[in-house]
């Protein structure tokens, strides 16, 4: 058995190491420092602490969709459309305007957001331009009373009575569709520029009006919309052509 190194011996050979260039010492067993836990990088003197992960975006046409599917009535629908809070505009109307008329008539019309009387009742098509819708109805032997029903694409009055957003349209689309699912018309009207946005994907009412589209599973004719029919009066009378067609498509159904 060798005896230990005396302390001039290991002097020596630790002086022979450093001559043949060993800068450090190692153990007597290897150590695996790719095993070796890491540790954190030290933040620099003065750095700010990293911000927090951003909360995961919600995206209310999702939203919209999962709330409209899971209505199994139009009370549910109507009180999802209340629970719905990702839509600007509810926080400044003063109320949901949802509907009008019979539900499960053969006719349902499609208009486009409130304006200031409907935003007061409650209700779509009130006022010059409900009034003149009535007439327009009653013209051909409808009436909200018995055989129509009315909503709009928006249940909330823009402000100023501006045109509604794409991102507005987006999110309420899916509402709309529902809504025509459980009301179960034979055929629908929509009345202006937003509505055909909404239902058909199209624009430009002044060619689309009078031809007959399909939507939804439904029969889908444009119309012009009686806001529009009082700032022009000469156009009441495509209007009327469009009312008779509207007439005939019915009598067909029948």
């Amino acid at each position: 058995m060798e005896s230990a190194l005396d302390y001039w011996s290991a002097r020596a050979l630790l002086e022979w190491q450093a001559e043949l260039g060993a800068t450090e010492a190692l153990c007597d067993a290897p150590v695996d420092r790719y095993a070796l836990e890491q540790a954190p990088p030290k933040p620099k003197p003065g750095a700010a602490p990293a911000p927090p992960p951003k909360p995961k975006e919600v995206d209310p046409v999702e939203v919209a969709q999962k709330a409209a599917k899971a209505a199994a009535s139009l009370p549910g629908l109507r009180d999802a459309l209340e629970a719905f809070d990702h839509c600007d505009l509810k926080r400044g109307a003063r109320n949901l305007v949802f509907s009008d008329g019979q539900p499960g008539a053969r006719v349902m019309i499609i208009g486009e957001a409130p304006g200031r009387e409907e935003d007061l009742q409650g209700k779509p098509f009130v006022g010059r331009a409900g009034q003149l819708l009535d007439k327009m109805l009653e013209a051909i032997g409808l009436s909200r009373a018995e055989s129509v029903y009315i909503t709009n694409v928006l249940p909330w009055r823009p402000p100023q009575n501006r045109d509604p957003l794409p991102a507005e349209i987006a999110m309420l689309t899916p509402f709309l569709e529902r809504h025509v699912a459980l009301a179960e018309p034979d055929i629908l009207v929509l009345m202006g520029n937003i509505s055909c946005q909404a239902v058909l994907g199209k624009r430009g009412i002044t060619r689309l009006r009078g031809k007959w589209d399909q939507a939804w599973t439904k029969p889908v004719i444009p119309m012009f919309h009686p806001a529009y029919l009082l700032r022009q009066p000469s156009q009441k009378r495509l209007a009327w052509a469009d009312l008779l067609e509207l007439k005939a498509r019915l009598a067909s159904l029948s």
